[in-house]
């Protein structure tokens, strides 16, 4: 996997192969292809690794986060961007190329409703029942912020914060 994102990181998904894949790992074809089966399984299993490390990571930071709503939210923040910033413009590449897949945008739709499980249980005791679609904007304020911050657009402290104000205000605004 490690030597998958150096290669999409190096060239990016279109020119990526697993051919190109097996030769760089120094192995041969059929190994890769019966491992992955296609191209598609290889960026599937690289959104998988990235979505398990972010719920790991999110949770972790939720066990040491006192029970108070600035900092649940500062949490979450803070581990959406820290994945997103530590996997870099190759998440990014991935992502894109799991939308041209019905299987693998299915794929990526499991993962966002289990990470965004994991904030509404960490959210609702300051807000009450939460709807989808202030989770929604939470996640997608997080992944356009983590560009951002990869772009060097804004700083990474600047896009944890505002994140951060983006889930209390979600939040709040499902309490009133």
């Amino acid at each position: 996997m490690a030597v998958a994102r150096e290669l999409i990181r190096e060239m990016g998904t279109d020119s990526f192969t697993l051919g190109k894949l097996a030769q760089r790992a120094g192995v041969t074809k059929p190994l890769v292809y019966d491992h992955f089966g296609d191209r598609s399984g290889v960026l599937a299993e690289l959104y998988r690794e990235f979505e398990e490390h972010q719920r790991q990571t999110l949770a972790l930071a939720l066990t040491n986060t006192a029970p108070e709503l600035p900092a649940v939210a500062g949490v979450i923040a803070d581990a959406h961007i820290e994945c997103c910033l530590a996997e870099g413009q190759e998440l990014a590449a991935v992502v894109a190329a799991l939308e041209g897949s019905p299987a693998l945008s299915r794929l990526r739709q499991e993962a966002e409703d289990a990470y965004l499980v994991m904030c509404r249980k960490a959210l609702e005791p300051f807000s009450g029942p939460m709807d989808t679609a202030g989770l929604q904007a939470v996640a997608g304020a997080g992944d356009a912020l983590a560009r951002s911050a990869l772009a060097g657009r804004i700083s990474s402290e600047r896009a944890r914060q505002a994140l951060g104000h983006v889930i209390t205000s979600v939040a709040t605004q499902e309490n009133s």
